[in-house]
């Protein structure tokens, strides 16, 4: 009895308090925000439980005392027990699936009595304690595609769950995973990967039906086709280090491209992209002979990344145009700004820049923001939270909100860095990975800057299955850490 009342003195001494205090700092600033954007003007009491602002409270309460609990258990409880609560978790998530509640078009909810939970919302921390279960085992390693594999597939199981309940937006918060995978050893050849199918996309996509001078040549295919090369030139100067096969390669893409240019300009206007498309085929050729000749294996690496980068954007435009759904091919047409519909998919983003924009440098004070209080955004007080932020407290408002954001992600990835095992430090960087990804994704989409995906801001969205998951992710983190340094 002794030995646990000391343990426990031990992790109040351990425990960081700075995190601690960030965590409830966001708490409070979110139930401000939650506060204004359910009030409704005439109200006379915002602690009531049939309030938004009210349940709220109930939601804090609870996750503070959730926090407690944690605090309280051992350790080394989370990486004994990380499978099986990765297991609980899929097994509610593929429930879910079949779940005959369907809420707002998505199957993600489990309706017991009058509670609602998103088990989408838990999965992230057994998915946390999972993939750094199976990363610090021993002899695991990341360089080995096997193990890597392995663990790319704890993170996709439950994507495909939660993308199986019509919940996409939840599911693509596990791409964050990712960026915890480069630093404990991911090539960062594959995290480019992922960003130049991104600038693909968005390029190829928008400038689509722009011609290039008067040649029937769409400036997004060959704008596309030409990174593509460019790409696949700068990844061998990268990684094979062999200045005579980039200089080939250099002056093969400039030339073609520029005599191709010409031509159709000139001469004989005709589609480039053609063109392109032999060179990247000779170009492909050329780097397998590279590697079979050399026995340098990233030749090879590179010439999949060359052909799959034109399978990527072609099959990404088959997909925009053949297989999505009208009101998602909207909805990624006003983010690229080639429609506007202000009436339709752009009206949420275009009433929450108009709240944001009109707080101005110190924000119209708490309770009279205007568009927020005459219920102009759609959900305001979940996935738009942050516009009644810009609207009541301002520019100042909104900084220091992101301010505090930013010092807990800093503060995370100095907790991360300083543990003294390896599942600790996994565990950390999923933590500040998911975290990061949802502030970025939330506070972009509200200022029109990302896809309109529908996840909460951590501490700040009404809802208690969002605010247990995020605190559930952080307070594991902050019991493992500790007890750093306890002995085994």
């Amino acid at each position: 009895m002794v030995q646990a009342i000391d343990n426990n003195q031990g992790v109040f001494r351990s425990l960081d308090k700075w995190t601690v205090f960030i965590y409830v700092a966001l708490l409070v600033f979110g139930w401000i925000s939650v506060c204004g954007a359910s009030y409704t003007y005439g109200s006379t009491d915002i602690f009531s439980m049939g309030s938004r602002s009210g349940m709220q409270i109930v939601w804090i309460g609870t996750s503070l005392a959730l926090g407690f609990v944690i605090l309280m258990t051992d350790s080394r409880m989370y990486d004994t027990f990380a499978y099986v609560i990765y297991g609980v978790l899929l097994l509610l998530l593929f429930v879910t699936i079949f779940n005959p509640h369907e809420i707002k078009g998505s199957r993600s909810w489990l309706v017991l009595g009058p509670l609602r939970l998103q088990p989408a919302e838990f999965a992230k921390f057994a998915t946390a304690l999972a993939v750094s279960k199976l990363m610090s085992s021993y002899g695991f390693d990341i360089h080995r595609w096997r193990h890597f594999a392995m663990a790319i597939g704890v993170v996709v199981l439950p994507m495909l769950f939660i993308v199986g309940q019509k919940e996409t937006g939840s599911a693509l918060v596990y791409l964050s995973f990712f960026l915890m995978f480069y630093r404990e050893g991911m090539q960062g050849s594959i995290l480019f990967s992922g960003v130049a199918m991104v600038i693909y996309f968005v390029v190829g996509i928008k400038y689509e039906n722009v011609m290039l001078m008067d040649t029937p040549t769409s400036v997004g295919k060959y704008v596309v086709l030409l990174l593509a090369q460019i790409f696949t030139t700068g990844m061998v100067a990268s990684y094979c280090k062999s200045p005579k096969t980039v200089r080939i390669m250099a002056i093969a893409v400039a030339s073609t491209t520029l005599i191709a240019t010409l031509v159709a300009r000139f001469i004989v206007a005709f589609d480039i992209v053609w063109i392109q498309l032999a060179t990247i085929v000779a170009m492909a050729i050329f780097l397998i002979y590279q590697g079979l000749s050399t026995r340098i294996r990233s030749f090879f690496y590179i010439s999949l990344f060359c052909i799959g980068s034109v399978l990527f954007f072609y099959s990404a435009d088959y997909m925009l145009n053949d297989v999505m759904k009208p009101h998602q091919r909207v909805r990624i047409n006003v983010l690229l700004g080639l429609e506007e519909d202000l009436s339709g998919a752009g009206y949420n983003v275009h009433q929450s820049e108009i709240a944001i924009g009109s707080g101005g440098l110190k924000g119209k004070g708490f309770l009279n923001g205007t568009q927020t209080k005459l219920k102009y955004v759609p959900e305001q007080d979940t996935d738009f939270i942050f516009c009644t932020v810009g609207e009541e407290e301002g520019f100042v408002g909104s900084a220091g909100v992101l301010l505090l954001f930013l010092a807990l992600i800093l503060r995370l990835i100095h907790l991360a860095e300083r543990q003294t095992f390896k599942f600790g430090r996994i565990y950390g960087y999923c933590v500040l990975s998911v975290f990061l990804f949802h502030v970025f994704i939330n506070v972009g989409m509200v200022l029109g800057l990302t896809p309109v995906i529908g996840i909460p801001l951590p501490f700040f969205s009404y809802g208690g299955s969002s605010l247990w998951g995020f605190t559930i992710l952080l307070f594991i983190f902050l019991r493992i850490d500790a007890a750093r340094n306890q002995r085994v």
